[in-house]
C-alpha cells in the first residue's frame, strides 16, 4: 500500500505534508520532521485516516496546536494528525458550548464572554485546544475542565463515534481515561452559566495580567513543564534547589517562573529534555520528590 496516496485520497493532497518540521507546529519551536503531517477537516476523514493507519500498523500521534508537546530533533516516524484550525468550530445553544477538538480554549472563552456565559474564564489564557484540554483535564487559577465538561464526542478504535458523559471520563489532576485508551477526541460540550458581561471581562483581564506578570510569555515554552507533586509546588521546589536560570544549551529554567522551561536561545529538543531530566534529578536528590513532566514527549531524540 502506498500510504501517501491513500492519505491524499482521504484528505486531499493539500492536507498531507511529508517530512514536515515539527518546529513549525509546537510552541517550544523545536522538533524534527514528521514522516507525514496531516490536517483532517471532517470527522469522516479522521475515521478513515485512523482505519488506514491501523491497517498498515503505522505509528500515529494526535495533536492540537502543540502547546504541550516536545518533539525530538530527529523527528517522528509515522503520521502526526493535527486537529486544529481546520477542526475548530464553536456553537452555543442556551448555556451549552459545542466545540470541535481543534478550537482554542482562548477562542471558546471569548465566544462564551460574547454570549454572557460564565465559568470558562479560567481557560482564557491557556494556550491549548479543547481536545488536549479534555485529554489532560487542563486547568488554571482554580478552574479545570472537569468543572464544565458535560460530554465528549470520540472516535473509538472500532471506528464507531460515541458520546462519553463526563462521569465516565475519569477526569483527575492532569489525567483522564483518554490519556491511554486510544480514543480520539473529536469535540466536547461544556455547561456554562449566565453571567454579567462586565464581570466576565474583568475576570479575564485580571487573569491575563497575572499571566503577563508571572509567566515568561516572551519566550517559546510549553507552559507549566512539570505536574504539581502532591503537597508541593513544582516551581517552588525548583527554586529552592537553586535552579532558577539553570541552563542546558539554549534551554533554561525561567528566571521569571521556575515552573517553566523556556527556549531561551535556539534550544534543541535534546537541550530541553536534558534540562528537564537534570531538574527532576536534582530536586529528587535534595527533597526526595520526583517531578514528573506535564509536557508530552514524542519522536526520536
Amino acid at each position: 500500500m502506498d500510504l501517501y496516496k491513500e492519505l491524499c485520497q482521504i484528505l486531499g493532497e493539500e492536507n498531507v505534508l511529508t517530512k514536515e518540521p515539527m518546529s513549525r507546529h509546537t510552541t517550544f519551536q523545536v522538533g524534527g520532521p514528521a514522516d507525514y503531517f496531516v490536517t483532517p477537516q471532517k470527522e469522516g476523514q479522521i475515521r478513515d485516516t485512523a482505519a488506514i493507519l491501523r491497517e498498515t500498523d503505522t505509528p500515529c500521534y494526535i495533536m492540537g496546536n502543540g502547546s504541550n508537546l516536545l518533539v525530538g530533533d530527529r523527528g517522528y516516524r509515522g503520521v502526526v494528525v493535527q486537529l486544529y484550525k481546520k477542526m475548530d468550530g464553536i456553537q452555543i445553544q442556551d448555556t451549552i458550548v459545542h466545540a470541535q477538538a481543534g478550537a482554542l480554549l482562548s477562542r471558546i472563552a471569548v465566544k462564551a464572554f460574547e454570549a454572557s456565559l460564565s465559568g470558562f474564564e479560567f481557560a482564557s489564557g491557556i494556550p491549548g485546544t479543547l481536545g488536549g484540554a479534555m485529554m489532560m483535564n487542563a486547568g488554571a487559577y482554580g478552574g479545570e475542565m472537569k468543572q464544565v465538561a458535560v460530554r465528549a464526542r470520540v472516535l473509538k478504535a472500532t471506528g464507531d463515534i460515541r458520546e462519553i458523559p463526563a462521569e465516565e471520563m475519569g477526569l483527575g489532576y492532569r489525567t483522564s481515561i483518554f490519556s491511554g485508551n486510544g480514543d480520539i477526541i473529536l469535540g466536547a460540550d461544556l455547561q456554562l452559566k449566565p453571567g454579567d458581561g462586565r464581570e466576565i471581562r474583568a475576570s479575564m483581564e485580571e487573569l491575563r495580567k497575572k499571566r503577563v506578570e508571572k509567566q515568561p510569555l516572551e519566550y517559546p515554552s510549553a507552559g507549566s513543564t512539570f505536574k504539581r507533586p502532591q503537597g508541593y509546588f513544582a516551581g517552588k521546589l525548583i527554586q529552592d534547589a537553586g535552579l532558577r536560570g539553570f541552563r542546558v544549551g539554549g534551554a533554561q529554567v525561567s528566571e521569571k517562573h521556575c515552573g517553566f522551561v523556556i527556549n531561551r536561545d535556539h534550544a534543541t529538543a535534546a537541550d530541553i529534555r536534558s534540562l528537564m531530566e537534570q531538574v527532576s534529578d536534582r530536586v529528587y536528590a535534595q527533597f526526595g520528590v520526583r517531578l514528573e513532566p506535564e509536557v508530552k514527549q514524542i519522536g526520536e531524540f
